[in-house]
């Protein structure tokens, strides 16, 4: 494989305050918060964009979130649809930034969603190309891994057909592919194991294997409580933008799931007003 590697302190900072330099950690995060403008029409955004309405309506999706992940720990994500994993995901990764808050990231990140940000219009190898090239790989670098990835997402004539005629499968086999081959220091997995079938995730699955004994640092975004026992030092449970808890998969997987099946059974009103106690869902759920 092609040697990419950048010198060893590569660190993005956002903060009005940086944080106490901690070289034992990857990812460190203070109190971030992250506001997203509610607009009612498009006419209302533009208004918006042209001068500041006090009267704009916000939606905060993430309220104060504090954590640190040290070099080579693998950390869950976990919590229902819209509690705010992916915004975590997409604010360390730097697809976007916090609206109040400090964070701290050391060493090259990579990203893999399902949807895995690829060009549509181009084709799959074009795709290859286009992500290794802004990523800072050579020609020469590209085409030492390109037979690897193509390999690995094992789509056939199809890598040379346009993305937007793939299947989410398909893009997530490609998406995946890219990320596990150019090496990052840092990879968040974003739900992307939850596309395609069996067989592909176990492939995935042992490179999440091959990562961790290499001491890679991993963010894990899943539903998926099993493979989250399985590979997860720690997992973290968010809910409505907020940090019920943070502690091992014992700690939290159980009393987590037992919250998401009484949830299922709530009406929309209580819905709306609970925020869940990891003291309480432990000792009701968690037995040795």
């Amino acid at each position: 494989m092609a040697n990419n590697k950048k010198p060893q302190e590569r660190q993005r900072i956002v903060s009005d305050t940086p944080l106490p330099v901690n070289s034992e950690n990857a990812i460190e995060l203070k109190d971030i918060v992250k506001d997203y403008t509610l607009y009612s029409t498009f006419g209302d955004k533009i208004k918006g964009l042209v001068k500041k309405e006090s009267r704009v309506k916000t939606f905060r999706a993430l309220d104060h979130i504090t954590f640190d992940m040290k070099h080579g720990e693998c950390v869950g994500l976990i919590g229902l649809n819209g509690s705010g994993k992916s915004t975590i995901a997409s604010i360390i990764s730097g697809i976007t930034s916090p609206t109040e808050g400090d964070l701290r990231v050391r060493g090259e990140v990579n990203m893999l969603c399902a949807s895995s940000g690829m060009r549509s219009e181009l084709t799959g190898i074009d795709n290859i190309h286009f992500k290794l090239l802004i990523m800072g790989y050579t020609n020469e670098q590209i085409k030492a891994v390109e037979q690897d990835i193509i390999d690995f997402a094992d789509i056939g004539i199809h890598i040379n057909q346009p993305v937007k005629t793939y299947s989410s499968g398909m893009r997530s086999r490609l998406g995946f592919a890219i990320a596990v081959h150019v090496d990052p220091d840092i990879l968040i997995i974003d739900e992307a194991l939850s596309v395609g079938d069996s067989s592909f995730a176990d492939k995935c699955l042992e490179k999440i294997d091959e990562f961790k004994e290499k001491k890679k640092t991993i963010v894990f975004v899943s539903h998926a409580v099993t493979t989250m026992t399985s590979f997860c030092d720690r997992i973290i449970w968010i809910n409505m933008g907020k940090m019920v808890g943070i502690g091992t998969p014992a700690e939290i997987i159980q009393p987590y799931c037992g919250f998401a099946r009484e949830f299922n059974g709530m009406t929309n009103e209580e819905r709306k007003t609970l925020m869940p106690d990891l003291k309480y869902y432990q000792e009701k759920y968690c037995h040795d």
